[in-house]
């Protein structure tokens, strides 16, 4: 038998099968796997050329996959102002003036990442970023794109003013005057979005690379790009990944999510049919569509079933937005399907959830069952009587369990908003589990971090990761944890079913050799440590695509 390229040894191994078994050897030829099992299985594989990796009893896992992440914003925020690491108004003042000393010819300061709850209600103010750049106009993204920080230069420049309206699809933040604030909500984003420089191709290939840089600092090898395509001005990632696939730096692989622009209709599927067979070469295909049908519920933009409270308990007279009409969805969704594209929903409200499942269950009353995978992210709320619905339409449930804890986000500016009994329907993930629905992960980086292992710890764990928020909390509606083999089987192989990579996301003979190397057995520790857990080496194909300096 030939040796082997490379093999591990002194394991544990999770292996992420049906039965989650566990091994202690793993090798691989070729960028595949040849053996698993105990250490003498793999002893007659080893040459004078044979790698071999000691685990020292640290776990190895199939390479993470994150199901819904945007790693080109994140890259270029991580190139331009980032503001991931601030939490105070002030922090966030003097990172924005000193990389705007740093670049005193860039005509817009661009970057983002802060976050809501350093501002009271949420909402930063174009005054106080005045105070840093009073001339140069800057649009600065929250950390769940959902909101936008924009100075008066911005403002003027756009020609936004008290008597300019409210988009259908958003809001602009307004002082008790109605004069525009300097936040801008969802749709009225484009407001200033659409005056912004073009991002080059330049800058767009190097933030593919430096988010697959950051991504596999995570163990992450594989994802779900959950908006490539026409969207924005300018920031298509697509033709950024092709290149890097082309001259062969593209070491992950890439599902990309096509964006299905909501002041469309149909009339668009020609040009995603046209933009699928485009982007597709290498380890990229953009074989799924990106449907956001609503927003976020701390700026009550999520689609509710009924609507929002006050703060006091008193029902108002908004409920969210349904971005796009549901009798509209109904017709999309069968044509996509019927196409071949996979769906890939963005849904945080119930009554979101709920059009999007009744979206497939169009889909599969006009063409019948198939294997496309359909999935919704998020599923902040879901309405009970929704949860056995994923399981029956076969639709994956795509968690983000970073957020399924309390933190100063959710305790002032979501649960007094929601009310009783909608704020205990929130991440139900042990009541899908239950109910048989196929789990996927992902983080929605950049707008939270996409270490699989701090969302994890979430998810069984149900409060957040050392590090991760200020404050001590209890669990948040513990009854809805997970455990953590079933936590770690979703980020591996539930996201590798959804990305339609089957050659991923299990540790077996036959499988592509992507692996994530912790730096501890979980499973051997106390629930409370998970989220301490890094990652030491990550594999694709048996190739080292990253290494830590303790390694």
């Amino acid at each position: 038998m030939p040796h082997a390229d490379l093999v591990f040894t002194g394991g544990p191994v999770f292996t992420a099968d049906a039965v989650r078994s566990r091994a202690s050897a793993v090798a691989v030829s070729g960028g595949r796997i040849v053996a698993v099992g105990a250490d003498h299985d793999v002893r007659e594989l080893v040459g004078p050329g044979t790698e071999v990796v000691d685990l020292h009893g640290r776990l190895l896992v199939p390479g993470f996959q994150d199901a819904h992440v945007h790693p080109v914003w994140g890259g270029l925020d991580m190139l331009r102002c980032d503001l991931r690491d601030g939490e105070t108004e002030g922090a966030y003042l003097d990172t924005i003036a000193a990389y705007a000393a740093a670049h005193p010819d860039a005509p817009w300061i661009l970057g983002g990442g802060w976050g809501m709850s350093a501002f009271p209600g949420g909402t930063p103010t174009a005054a106080a970023l005045d105070r840093v750049l009073p001339d140069r106009p800057a649009f600065l993204p929250n950390r769940d794109g959902h909101g936008a920080w924009v100075n008066s230069a911005a403002l003027r420049l756009a020609g936004i003013d008290r008597h300019t309206p409210d988009p259908a699809d958003g809001r602009i933040e307004r002082d008790a005057d109605g004069a525009p604030s300097g936040t801008l909500h969802e749709g009225a984003m484009d407001l200033v979005r659409r005056h912004l420089p073009v991002t080059t191709p330049e800058e767009l290939e190097a933030a593919v690379l430096e988010g697959q840089r950051y991504l596999h600092s995570f163990g992450v090898t594989a994802w779900q790009d959950a908006i490539v395509g026409d969207y924005g001005v300018g920031d298509d990632p697509g033709r950024a990944y092709l290149s890097a696939a082309a001259s062969g730096r593209l070491t992950g692989r890439v599902v990309g999510a096509l964006w299905w622009d909501r002041t469309k209709g149909l009339e668009q599927i020609d040009g995603l049919l046209a933009k699928r067979e485009e982007y597709r070469g290498g380890r990229f295909a953009a074989t799924s569509v990106k449907i956001m049908q609503d927003g976020v519920a701390e700026n009550f933009t999520a689609s509710m079933l009924e609507p929002y409270c006050d703060g006091h308990g008193h029902p108002t007279d908004n409920s969210g937005i349904s971005f796009v009409p549901p009798e509209l969805l109904n017709e999309a969704a069968p044509l996509l399907d019927a196409h071949g594209f996979q769906l890939h929903f963005h849904a945080i409200g119930d009554r979101a959830v709920r059009e999007c499942l009744d979206a497939v269950e169009h889909a599969i009353a006009r063409n019948g069952r198939n294997d496309h995978r359909h999935h919704i992210a998020h599923l902040q709320v879901v309405h009970p009587e929704d949860v056995p619905r994923f399981r029956e339409l076969g639709v994956a449930a795509n968690m983000q369990s970073l957020w399924a804890a309390l933190e100063p986000q959710m305790v002032e500016l979501t649960l007094p908003f929601l009310g009783s009994p909608r704020d205990a329907w929130q991440y139900p993930f042990g009541d899908l589990l239950r109910s048989g629905a196929v789990l996927a992960a992902g983080s929605d980086w950049s707008v939270s971090t996409p270490n699989p292992l701090a969302a994890i710890h979430v998810a069984v764990n149900r409060v957040s990761a050392p590090g991760e928020e200020e404050g001590e909390y209890p669990p948040f509606l513990p009854e809805q944890a997970i455990d953590l083999a079933t936590s770690l089987t979703a980020y591996t192989a539930g996201s590798a079913f959804v990305n339609h990579l089957d050659e991923t996301g299990t540790i077996a003979v036959g499988k592509l050799a992507d692996f994530a190397l912790l730096d501890r057995d979980p499973f051997a520790g106390a629930a409370p440590e998970i989220g301490a857990t890094r990652v030491l080496q990550t594999f694709v194909e048996g190739e080292r695509v990253h290494a830590a300096d303790d390694a």
